[in-house]
């Protein structure tokens, strides 16, 4: 006689990322809580860049963006020198001194942390005596200008656009005035949130210009980086 066949026994599945396997988490109670709040939370919550975060001891989900971007272009050499302008609450200063630079100085209009290996100021970047600062704390020209600075948002669409352009200009203004030669600018932008004037600059003085939308910057955020590798050095004055 032959033996019946056996059943196998199928585990189900008890994790994982993809659509249709695990459940997204949901908030026991939302009492007190808006709905935009609530989506907020639960989006924090089944979000993995931000499990990804907590499990290595970044403090943000924003240090795998640059690291994203610095495992694709190389930006991060050992015994340099980086700036890091709007660097609340300190991912981006993290991978900075995790790849080895010799000197980092963060500057943020929020208090930050103290993070080894860096010099954290509290300051509005836009005011004339920071840049000086800066420098200064440094101990010489950057390598590498990162910023993360984004204004706080009004909701008149003109208004926040203005703000980004201004913030996105200053920290340009900044780079070209101190970068050493062949340096590497990093910034925040929004899709339609810079200048052709502002590019044009930037293209003029950087070898090469491109826009980057690294994989933790999420889906439907408008947000991406310019980056600006190459520079040319400061034109005689």
């Amino acid at each position: 006689m032959t033996e019946p066949p056996r059943k196998r026994m199928v585990r189900a599945p008890t994790g994982g990322t993809d659509a249709g396997r695990a459940q997204p988490k949901r908030l026991k109670t939302a009492k007190e809580r808006t709905p935009s709040s609530q989506a907020w939370l639960e989006r924090q919550i089944n979000d993995p860049f931000v499990v990804e975060a907590k499990a290595k001891g970044y403090r943000s989900r924003a240090a795998f963006k640059l690291r994203e971007i610095d495992d694709r272009f190389h930006l991060i050499r050992r015994g340099a020198r980086i700036v890091d302008l709007g660097c609340a609450p300190g991912g981006w200063l993290q991978i900075a001194v995790e790849r080895g630079a010799k000197a980092v100085v963060g500057v943020d209009l929020l208090e930050v942390d103290p993070l080894p290996g860096a010099i954290i100021i509290q300051q509005d970047f836009t005011d004339p005596a920071c840049g000086d600062r800066l420098i200064d704390l440094l101990g010489g020209s950057p390598d590498v200008i990162l910023s993360d600075m984004a204004p706080n948002t009004t909701g008149h669409r003109q208004t926040d656009h203005l703000r980004i352009v201004g913030l996105i200009e200053a920290a340009a203004e900044f780079a070209l005035q101190v970068l050493e030669p062949g340096g590497v600018f990093v910034t925040k932008a929004f899709q339609g949130g810079e200048t052709g004037n502002l590019l044009t600059l930037l293209k003029r003085n950087f070898a090469q210009v491109r826009h980057v939308k690294p994989k933790a910057s999420r889906a439907e955020s408008s947000e991406l980086y310019l980056l600006a590798t190459g520079f040319k050095g400061r034109p005689p004055t």
